[in-house]
C-alpha cells in the first residue's frame, strides 16, 4: 500500500501539504529585529533541493475529506496520509532499516484516517488492531458527531431544557479544552460557531442562496458565544439558551486520533502514526527507525507540494487553511472560515496555519483559532502561550511564512536528536 518515489529530487512531482516553507527551495530566511522570529519568503515556483537522496512512502487517499470533512468540521484539508508524510531523509550512501510494520485504514468523520504501528507487540495481529481502531473511532462518533443524530452531542443540541447535563469523559474532554481555547483567543474559537457556518453555506443550505445580509449575520450571532450561552462544571453541561447547539468539528478529529493513540499504548503499541484527515498523533520511529517526519503543504487551491518537512514524533499536528473550501459570489470569494466574533468570513491573508502539540486535540484547536485570528494576532498568543505554530500569509508574489518560537525550538530540538 505504498509507493516509493525514485531517488532524485525532480520525483518530488505532485506532492503537496497544507503550509510551510518550500521543501524544494533554495529560500532566504530573515530574521526580524523586532522580534527575531524566523521569516521564510519564496516564490510559487519549486525549485529542488539539494539532500542527497530521500525517500518518501505516499499513499494519498484522494482527499475525499475536501468534499465533506470541511463542511463538517469547518476546517482547512490538510493533506496527510500516514506513509505519505512518514518522510526519511537519508544521505546517498545510506540504506533504509526496514522494521515489521502493520497498517490498517478506512474511513470515519466523512473523511479518512490511517493508522500505522512499527515492530508490534507480538500479540497484536492486525485484525486485532483494525477491531481495535474501530470500536475507539465509533465511541467518538457516538458521543462527538453532529452528522449521528442519536449521538451525545446530538441529543445535546436537541433538548431545550436549561438544566445541567451530566456527559461522558469524552465530551467532557472536548469541552474543556474547547473553553480553554476560547478563552485564551478572546472567542475566535467558538463551538457554537453552526448558526454562522450554515447561514454563510458551509452547512446544509442551499450554497446558491445570496450573501446574508449584515441584519441576518447579527440574528445569528445572538445564538453564537459558548462563554454567555454555555456552563461546563462538576454537574455537567448547561444551556443558558435554550436553542443553542454545539458543533465539535473543528476539534473532534483531533480528539479522535488522540483515543485511538490512546488505545494502541494500552495495547503495547511503542511506535505509531495516527492520522485522521490530517490531524495526526505519532510516538516513536517509522519503519525506518527514524523520528517520524511529516510534510506540510503549500496552501495552493490547485495541485499538492510539500513546503517543509517537520520531525513529529512524540506531538500532535493539525493544519488549517482557508484555500480549499468557499463559496464565489459576484465575483467575490467567501471564506469557509468563519470569525464567530464578526460572524463573517474572514478576509486577512494567512492561508494556513500548522501547530504542533502535546496531544491531536489541542492542535486541531488551536489550527482553527489561529486561522481565525490572523498571522499578526495568531502570532502574538502564540507567543505568549508557547504555542509551536507556523503560518503562511498569501501575498500577491508568493507566500511569506512565519514561525512562533515555539515552533523554532521544536525545529532546532528534532535537529538536535537527527
Amino acid at each position: 500500500m505504498s509507493n516509493a518515489y525514485p531517488r532524485t529530487c525532480p520525483a518530488l512531482g505532485p506532492i503537496n501539504t497544507d503550509s510551510g516553507a518550500s521543501l524544494g527551495s533554495t529560500n532566504a530566511t530573515m530574521v526580524t529585529a523586532q522580534t527575531g522570529h524566523s521569516r521564510e519568503i519564496f516564490p510559487r515556483e519549486r525549485r529542488c533541493i539539494a539532500l542527497g537522496e530521500w525517500r518518501a512512502s505516499f499513499d494519498s487517499p484522494r482527499n475525499r475529506f475536501i468534499r465533506s470533512a470541511l463542511l463538517h468540521f469547518g476546517r482547512a484539508t490538510r493533506f496527510l496520509s500516514g506513509a505519505a508524510f512518514a518522510l526519511t531523509f537519508a544521505g546517498c550512501d545510506s540504506s533504509p532499516v526496514d522494521l515489521p510494520l502493520m497498517e490498517v485504514g478506512g474511513e470515519t468523520m466523512g473523511t479518512t484516517y490511517i493508522v500505522k504501528v512499527v515492530s508490534p507487540p507480538p500479540a497484536l495481529t492486525e485484525q486485532r488492531l483494525g477491531s481495535m481502531v474501530a470500536t475507539a473511532l465509533s465511541e467518538v462518533n457516538q458521543r462527538l458527531s453532529n452528522w449521528i443524530s442519536d449521538s451525545e452531542v446530538s441529543r445535546f443540541n436537541a433538548s431545550a431544557s436549561t438544566m445541567p447535563v451530566p456527559i461522558s469523559t469524552d465530551f467532557l474532554n472536548v469541552m474543556t479544552e474547547s473553553f480553554e481555547i476560547h478563552r485564551a483567543t478572546g472567542g475566535r474559537f467558538d463551538v457554537t460557531v453552526a448558526p454562522l457556518i450554515n447561514l454563510w453555506g458551509f452547512g446544509p443550505r442551499d450554497e446558491n442562496a445570496p450573501i446574508p445580509s449584515q441584519g441576518a449575520v447579527n440574528t445569528a450571532l445572538e445564538q453564537v458565544g459558548m462563554a454567555r450561552h454555555l456552563s461546563l462544571d462538576s454537574k455537567g453541561l448547561r444551556k443558558l439558551r435554550p436553542d443553542v447547539s454545539v458543533n465539535l468539528s473543528a476539534i473532534a478529529k483531533g480528539y479522535g486520533v488522540d483515543r485511538v493513540a490512546q488505545a494502541l499504548v494500552l495495547a503495547g503499541v511503542e511506535n505509531y502514526l495516527v492520522e485522521i484527515g490530517g490531524d495526526l498523533a505519532t510516538q516513536g520511529h517509522n519503519a525506518a527507525g527514524a523520528p517520524w517526519r511529516v510534510g506540510i503543504e503549500k496552501p495552493q487551491a490547485h495541485g499538492r507540494e510539500i513546503q517543509l518537512v517537520v520531525s513529529v514524533s512524540g506531538l500532535g499536528m493539525a493544519t488549517s487553511g482557508d484555500y480549499r473550501n468557499f463559496v464565489m459570489h459576484e465575483g467575490k470569494r467567501f471564506s469557509h472560515i468563519i470569525d464567530p466574533v464578526t460572524g463573517r468570513p474572514i478576509t486577512h491573508g494567512l492561508a494556513s496555519v500548522t501547530v504542533l502539540a502535546e496531544t491531536g486535540t489541542r492542535a486541531d484547536g488551536w489550527a482553527t483559532a489561529l486561522l481565525v485570528m490572523g498571522d499578526t494576532a495568531g502570532l502574538k498568543v502564540a507567543d505568549s502561550l508557547g504555542i509551536a505554530a507556523y503560518f503562511i500569509v498569501r501575498q500577491d508574489d508568493g507566500f511569506v511564512t512565519m514561525r512562533s518560537k515555539a515552533f523554532d525550538e521544536r525545529l532546532k530540538s528534532s535537529a538536535d536528536v537527527q
